[in-house]
């Protein structure tokens, strides 16, 4: 990244969930020292606890990066897939930025729409502060997310944030699918 330009990085968080959304995470900032001291030990949001990435999302709020999420229902992954889906999600989060960015860097195999000028990094989250810092946005609103949906849904959304364990299959047997589960990674594990 150059000094002094005007970066974002996009992450997404929740794929392989059976159940809720996944979110779309963006971070925007002037890369600059004062922006690199402020991330300055950040690290890959699936490597932290949820209490530490609860403690960088406080810390966000203090800085000067702008932070934003957008969350593709199921409902959309069921109907247009995955890829699709990311898609979408990544250029509903990149319009909601207020100034156009020199570079947009993506995680993975995630794409911008082609106005951007963009590079996509594997493990970008690993890699990149800015990825980091929207991965662990995205997350702990997910996350959140998964919690007051738990107390709608019987489904322990608590114990896994979405991803299937035998509790959480055992209570769709018993309970059935809910408005929430994808029902395109379910439908093998119903018939099962």
């Amino acid at each position: 990244m150059k000094e002094n330009n005007y970066v974002i990085g996009v992450d997404e968080v929740g794929r392989g969930a059976i159940a809720g959304p996944l979110v779309i995470g963006v971070a925007s900032a002037v890369w600059n020292k004062k922006t690199k001291r402020l991330l300055k030990g950040i690290k890959d949001s699936k490597k932290l606890s949820f209490k530490q990435r609860m403690a960088w999302f406080k810390k966000f709020k203090k800085m000067p990066i702008e932070f934003h999420v957008v969350f593709i229902s199921n409902d959309l992954i069921d109907k247009k897939g995955i890829s699709s889906a990311l898609e979408a999600g990544v250029k509903r989060a990149l319009g909601k930025i207020k100034r156009p960015p020199q570079l947009v860097l993506l995680d993975g195999s995630l794409k911008a729409p082609q106005k951007y000028k963009q590079k996509t990094i594997i493990k970008g989250d690993d890699k990149i502060p800015l990825i980091s810092a929207a991965a662990i946005y995205a997350k702990v609103k997910r996350d959140l997310y998964m919690m007051k949906i738990n107390k709608k849904y019987p489904y322990c959304f608590t114990n896994h944030k979405g991803y299937g364990t035998r509790e959480h299959f055992s209570l769709i047997r018993k309970n059935g699918i809910s408005k929430i589960h994808r029902r395109s990674f379910l439908k093998n594990i119903v018939k099962k």
